[in-house]
């Protein structure tokens, strides 16, 4: 008697494609490491972004919610989606030789999305649709609207005080009532509010709503609540403050009453939102299905290898880019014809750059008409040391002895040409004793490649293509400010040294480039 054998079940789809789909999300991790340590870093020391450390736990409890309706799916690779890996991929590339994290650290969130339709199919990455785009909310993104919320929020707040009859007096970002002065800092933009408001609602809207426009609509209303919300907020400080005599509302007691009076609000938007919500879809009842066809595992490992071998490129060109060894500059600002340096005067402010690799600052001319300029030079550009970056700035809304009042673009005639320039006015003191010597006009501008501009966008694409073409990464910011008890005289004389001197300032930092 002997027995009959079956032969043996073949491998399922599922497992075939997991374990390939798992080898490049492994590859992926260990290459792009940094940009997702980076994310991580910033999640953990900056508020407005810690709510993304529920993200990928969230995420991964949507696909779980879906995993009966996965099982009935076939896994299929679909080998096309490499082309835009690698577009997600070049993205990366210039992002990382231009230091800019944002497109870095979004194009490596794509790479984990695009992962999942690319060796599983896009039957599968359609049922987790929403999880997988839920992912996006990782990537700290939104930072550059706080200043446009931050002069939104003056503004809406010096209108309402005026409306309730109280005299106002403002410059910048900061006022004066009679009960006192308030200003303007980061922390009242309200961004913190609007990201987490956007990502809560998103998720709000995928659980309680079937259709997809009940679901836009209530996404749009959880961006503009949070913005409305922050206005009525800071004029509600500052109506407290006036009120009490400043007993209340004052120092960090003003946050905290912000995020409980943020936090009613996100709440009540949600109480009402649930009013028009949808039951969820009945489940569809099992049917019978034919066992799925036999995987074809050359094919999910053949993908998930082209796959790696993509991951891998981007770090072998930008370390070949990189790594050649080069000089650090030496930076002495050059004589300039017609003027003469004070030696013993000490420039009367100096910005704010985050790691450049050379910095100096020099005084032209003495007393109330010198001109003070400053250069900060940047090479081999990285994540910290980067001339575009939200860190550099002229002064800093806290903490200062200088205030921003006013800012803007200007253009000035540079031979035959008109260059435009950046423009700033700052105020030392407090805004209820002002002395007219107390302020700076100020210029600014790039040079990156030999180019001069004031967009951040075209300073971060020359210094890609100046890589790119084997000339480096070199640029440098410079500002020029004075000092005047007249503002007309004082922008005037200023705009005749930049127009006289830039030229020759462009000229000594090629040669500084050519050094390296």
């Amino acid at each position: 008697m002997s027995a009959v054998l079956s032969p043996p079940m073949p491998p399922t789809p599922w497992r075939q494609a997991l374990p390939a789909l798992a080898l490049v999300f492994v590859a992926l991790g260990l290459l792009y490491r940094d940009s997702f340590a980076a994310m991580v870093g910033i999640w953990s020391r900056s508020d407005t972004f810690a709510h993304a450390f529920l993200v990928p736990p969230i995420a991964l409890w949507l696909v779980w919610r879906q995993r009966e309706p996965l099982a009935r799916l076939v896994p299929r690779p679909q080998p096309w989606l490499l082309l835009p890996m690698a577009a997600a991929a070049l993205a990366w590339l210039v992002g990382d030789l231009a230091g800019v994290n944002a497109l870095t650290q979004l194009a490596a969130t794509a790479l984990l999305v695009l992962a999942v339709p690319t060796l599983l199919g896009g039957a599968v990455a359609r049922q987790i649709l929403f999880p997988l785009g839920f992912l996006f909310f990782m990537v700290p993104f939104g930072e550059f609207l706080m200043p446009t919320l931050m002069d939104w929020t003056a503004d809406v707040t010096v209108f309402a005080l005026k409306l309730f009859g109280l005299p106002v007096y403002r410059e910048g970002l900061q006022f004066v009532i009679p009960s006192g002065t308030w200003s303007v800092v980061e922390a009242c933009s309200g961004v913190r509010y609007l990201i987490a408001s956007f990502m809560v609602g998103t998720l709000f809207a995928y659980l309680n709503y079937r259709s997809a426009s009940r679901r836009v609509v209530f996404a749009a209303v959880s961006l503009l609540v949070p913005v409305l919300a922050n206005w009525a907020r800071a004029v509600l400080i500052v109506m407290l403050g006036h009120l009490s005599d400043n007993r209340l509302a004052a120092g960090v007691d003003h946050i905290i009453y912000g995020w409980v009076f943020f936090g009613v609000v996100v709440m009540l938007m949600f109480f009402i939102g649930a009013r028009w919500s949808e039951a969820p879809a009945e489940a569809a009842p099992p049917r019978q299905t034919t066992p799925a066809e036999p995987g074809r595992p050359a094919l999910y490992w053949g993908v998930a290898a082209a796959a790696v071998l993509l991951l891998a490129l981007p770090h072998g060109a930008a370390g070949r880019l990189q790594n050649a060894a080069v000089k650090t500059p030496v930076l002495a600002l050059p004589d300039l014809a017609g003027t003469g340096a004070a030696a013993s005067q000490e420039p009367l402010h100096t910005p704010i750059f985050e790691g450049p690799k050379a910095e100096a600052s020099r005084v032209y001319g003495s007393g109330p008409g010198a001109v003070t300029v400053h250069v900060a030079y940047y090479r081999q550009q990285t994540y910290g040391h980067k001339l575009v970056n939200s860190e550099n700035m002229l002064v800093k809304s806290e903490g200062s002895r200088w205030h921003r009042t006013a800012s803007g673009q200007r253009a000035i005639m540079i031979g035959e040409r008109s260059v435009s320039l950046r423009t700033a006015e700052l105020r030392a003191g407090a805004l209820s004793a002002v002395q007219p010597e107390q302020r700076l006009q100020v210029r600014q501008i790039y040079w990156v490649d030999g180019r001069l501009t004031t967009s951040d966008t075209a300073a971060a694409v020359s210094s890609v293509f100046g890589q790119l073409a084997g000339r480096g990464d070199d640029g440098a910011a410079i500002t020029f400010y004075i000092a005047g008890d007249d503002v007309e005289r004082a922008n005037a004389a200023l705009d005749q040294f930049v127009g006289r001197h830039l030229d020759a300032l462009a000229a000594w930092l090629a040669d500084v480039r050519a050094a390296r």
